[in-house]
């Protein structure tokens, strides 16, 4: 057991270690494009873009139908589905697309940007290209070739910054977001078609297709939900208050993202690999889990502490003065941020993993049947912070309990994690009051707030969450080099 733990923990290691590199420049070249594009936008033009990446964000989840996820989870040869998966996959998002082409108009009404309409039909035009791509990436992701991935994705990044700088400063708007992200996506998916190495055939086997469909469909709804209570609330927010307080929230939502967006992207590639074959034996999987969880929760919450205790100094270095009224919503979203990653990119890739697919849908359910009546409460009380109080309220108090219970249905050992949270959350409660403590003291000068405050956080946070044995072989390391 323990030997097929390390082999493919080392296999995950080196797919996880390549898709943090390239998720690492991509982010950090994506956070500098964003500040550029903060100077040359407005808030309106953030707000139209979060309809569009709302639309956006749902269908790509749901694009082939849940196929990719089905080929990694396959147990047989990938000769055996790839023509059959292809086909599927390509025929689902071409109809996806002509529904939301059509729609387009009705669900930008819906949530108050009647001119997001252009911006939605030619930002969710990517999915065709990525289900052209499906079969391919999720092939590499199965092979745990996250080198070629890493690849693939930093060329496509490289042409979405130059576009939508470009078309950003030539006055178009929103459809600077769109058109670099299109393009991007085009670009990409060449490569992968080209490093994937599996021929291209297009074939149709209706046995395979009904397994396929039979994995793949729930697992597409319960990414789909995901996709809507993720993006719930830009349509809540744009409904509710307009296109300028939109701007604002999708500001503090992206810098809130910096690490599911980092980390969390990254994980996924690995995660749902690893942990489908590990399902294969139930002890491996335990011990699997037991692993991941602490090391998760210990890489999120000092990101987290530092976004909520420093929200308004984080937001005047980055960006200019005027976007400051996002910073009160910042300091929840980081609440949200946690939660997301641990039911988002680690429960449910379990849940797939052992099958239960449907799982996924009821945990996404409860979720949105919270999330809505929150996020529509909220925003008429207290604006987009009253939003954000109530995203984080949801996840906090019904997604993460609701995950747990439907984790432990499924034979999902989670007693052998307890022990590994202690270190984290002593570390978090300390670096926590420690923030607060010296919050205020440096008001004025944003980036030594930053340096000062953040710095003695997060320092007090890793000499007590991470043991002292693990402190010491780095510091040996270190010298030794």
């Amino acid at each position: 057991m323990n030997d097929k733990v390390e082999s493919i923990g080392r296999k995950a290691g080196r797919g996880l270690r390549w898709s943090l590199l390239g998720n690492t420049v991509t982010k950090a070249a994506s956070f500098v494009m964003s500040l550029v594009l903060a100077r040359l936008l407005g808030a309106e033009d953030f707000g139209v873009y979060a309809v569009a990446l709302a639309a956006t964000q749902f269908v790509m989840v749901v694009k082939d139908a849940g196929v990719m996820a089905a080929v990694i989870q396959w147990r047989g040869r990938l000769e055996e589905i790839s023509a059959t998966a292809t086909v599927l996959a390509f025929g689902f998002a071409t109809g996806l697309y002509a529904i939301f082409w059509v729609g387009a108009p009705y669900f930008c009404a819906l949530a108050g940007s009647v001119h997001a309409t252009g911006v939605v039909r030619l930002l969710t035009a990517v999915i065709l290209v990525e289900a052209v791509t499906a079969v391919r990436s999720a092939a590499l992701m199965r092979r745990f070739e996250h080198d070629k991935l890493a690849i693939a994705n930093l060329a496509g990044f490289a042409v979405n910054a130059t576009l939508a700088i470009s078309l950003a400063a030539a006055g178009a708007g929103a459809y600077s977001f769109a058109g670099g992200q299109v393009a991007a996506a085009v670009v990409t998916g060449v490569i992968v078609l080209a490093l994937a190495k599996v021929p291209f055939r297009i074939g149709w086997d209706r046995g395979v297709a009904g397994r396929l469909l039979r994995f793949g469909l729930p697992s597409a709804a319960g990414f789909g939900l995901e996709a809507v209570l993720m993006n719930s609330s830009f349509i809540v927010v744009g409904a509710v208050l307009g296109e300028v307080q939109l701007g604002y929230y999708l500001l503090a939502f992206n810098v809130s993202s910096w690490v599911p967006g980092l980390i969390g992207t990254a994980l996924r590639y690995v995660s749902l690999p690893s942990f489908s074959r590990l399902a294969e034996d139930a002890a491996s999987l335990t011990e699997g889990v037991r692993r991941s969880v602490p090391l998760l929760v210990s890489v999120v919450m000092p990101v987290a502490l530092v976004m909520a205790t420093l929200a308004h100094p984080l937001v005047a270095f980055l960006y200019e003065p005027r976007w400051d009224p996002a910073a009160g919503v910042l300091r929840f979203l980081a609440v949200l941020m946690v939660v997301r990653m641990i039911i988002s990119f680690l429960a449910v890739d379990i849940l797939i993993s052992v099958g239960a697919t449907k799982a996924t849908i009821w945990l996404n359910l409860g979720w949105a049947a919270a999330l809505l009546p929150a996020l529509l409460v909220g925003a008429h009380l207290d604006g987009i912070r009253g939003a954000a109080i109530g995203n984080a309220a949801a996840a906090a108090f019904v997604a993460l309990p609701l995950g747990v219970q439907l984790l432990r249905r499924q034979g999902v050992r989670l007693r052998p994690v307890l022990p590994g949270l202690v270190r984290p959350a002593v570390a978090t409660a300390a670096a926590g009051v420690t923030m607060v403590l010296f919050t205020g003291v440096f008001e004025g000068d944003a980036l030594l707030e930053l340096v000062v405050v953040g710095g003695t956080g997060l320092l007090v946070f890793t000499l007590l969450a991470v043991p002292g044995a693990v402190l010491k072989q780095l510091t040996r390391r270190k010298v030794s080099t």
